[in-house]
């Protein structure tokens, strides 16, 4: 039975979360922390307290062992875009996109 956990609204670019997502699909749930702990980056801690997140639903949901669990899926979409401007010479102004991501961890148990 898979577990999924949502953080939705998350303050990060689309493409920097998928950046660390990419590193924990497929993997079992303590080498993929071990992983995120160790990665450099913002979104690695978004992505792990997420997948914590899912550990503890499938844990207290359907009481599986979470030695057992492994990353079926780790996906960052779109979330809106807040729109905001900069003023700049001759009074001219620029666009700044500051972009959001929803991010989706699914986590299940490995066959035996």
């Amino acid at each position: 039975m898979e577990a999924l956990s949502r953080m939705r609204f998350a303050r990060i670019s689309p493409q920097k979360l998928r950046l660390v997502c990419e590193l924990v699909n497929g993997k079992p749930v303590d080498q993929a922390l071990s992983i995120l702990e160790f990665t450099p980056k913002k979104g690695a801690k978004m992505v792990a307290k997420t997948l914590m997140a899912a550990v503890a639903n499938a844990r207290d949901q359907q009481n599986v062992d979470e030695d057992k669990l492994f990353v079926k899926r780790a996906t960052a979409d779109t979330g809106p875009t807040w729109k905001r401007s900069m003023q700049r010479a001759h009074m001219n102004s620029t666009k700044i996109l500051k972009r959001t991501s929803h991010l989706v961890v699914v986590v299940d148990e490995q066959p035996s």
